[in-house]
C-alpha cells in the first residue's frame, strides 16, 4: 500500500501541489481533567477569549483557503458553535463530534476532507502556534508527504528500567508537537487501519503503514495548555501577539 501511495505522490508535480486544498482538523474533544477545572481547558478564557478562539483564528489567518474541521465532545458542540459564530469566516469551519480516543476523533474529522489536499491535525489547546509554523508544515508536507514539528529537550533526561533508572542521550530525543501535517493520500488511508493503543498521535498512525516520518523544527512557544502554569505563559505571549 505504501509503494502505491508514494507512486501516486511522485506522479504529481510540485506545481500541482500549490493548488492543493488545505484542511485543518482541530481536535478539541478533551475534558481537561488535568487542569482541575470544571470547564474543559479549550473553553477557558485568556484575555476575555476562549483558548480555542485563538487556535481557530491562527489557522483562519494563515491561509485564505484554509478549511477547518473542529472536533468537539458531543456535550460541548453548542459551546463550540458560539465560538465559531464569532468569526466572520465561520463558513470555513465545520463542527463534528469526537470519538472514544484521539484516533477516533481525528478519523471522524477526516471524513470531511476531500482529495487532493494537505491536512493539518492540531491540538485545540495549542493556541500559541504561529502562522509561520503552519506555512512551514505545509511546504514540507508538499515536498516530503508529511511534516511533524518537534523541539529538542533542554533538561537532562533519565529513563526507568529494572535496575532503577539511567541517563538518556537528549540529543537524540524529540518532543513532538502539532500541527502534524500530511498529504491526504497518506493520512486518510492510514486511518482506515484498526486502532492500536500506541496510536498516541497521527505520526504513529501513519508510520504504522510504512511511511517515513519527516521531523521539522517546531517552536518552543508552541506549548499545549495542560497545567495551570501554562495559562499564565499563554496569557503573556498572546497579550504580546495581539497587543492586549
Amino acid at each position: 500500500m505504501v509503494q502505491a501511495i508514494l507512486h501516486c505522490i511522485d506522479k504529481l508535480s510540485e506545481k500541482s501541489f500549490l493548488h492543493l486544498k488545505k484542511f485543518a482538523v482541530i481536535v478539541a474533544a478533551g475534558t481537561g481533567v488535568r487542569m482541575g477545572n470544571a470547564i474543559p481547558k479549550q473553553f477557558l478564557l485568556i484575555n476575555h477569549k476562549p483558548i480555542l478562539w485563538y487556535t481557530l483564528n491562527t489557522f483562519l489567518d494563515a491561509y485564505d483557503d484554509m478549511q477547518i474541521i473542529l472536533v468537539l465532545h458531543k456535550d460541548h458542540l453548542d459551546k463550540g458553535k458560539e465560538i465559531v459564530d464569532s468569526f466572520h469566516a465561520s463558513d470555513r469551519i465545520t463542527i463534528t463530534s469526537g470519538g472514544e480516543t484521539r484516533f477516533h476523533s481525528v478519523k471522524n474529522g477526516l471524513q470531511f476532507v476531500t482529495n487532493p489536499s494537505v491536512v493539518f491535525v492540531h491540538d485545540g489547546v495549542r493556541c500559541l502556534a504561529s502562522a509561520a509554523l503552519i506555512h512551514h508544515c505545509y511546504e514540507e508536507a508538499v515536498k516530503k508527504g508529511n511534516a511533524i514539528p518537534s523541539v529538542k529537550p533542554v533538561d537532562s533526561l533519565r529513563i526507568e528500567n529494572s535496575d532503577g533508572n539511567t541517563i538518556v542521550d537528549r540529543s537524540k530525543i524529540h518532543i513532538i508537537q502539532t500541527p502534524q501535517t500530511f498529504q491526504s493520500a497518506i493520512i486518510k488511508p492510514a486511518f482506515d487501519q484498526p486502532y492500536q493503543t500506541y496510536f498516541t498521535d497521527e505520526a504513529s498512525v501513519v508510520e504504522k503503514t510504512g511511511v517515513k516520518i519527516n521531523l521539522i523544527e517546531g517552536e518552543l512557544t508552541n506549548i499545549k495548555i495542560t497545567q495551570p502554569i501554562d495559562l499564565v505563559i499563554a496569557e503573556t505571549l498572546l497579550g504580546i501577539r495581539y497587543e492586549l
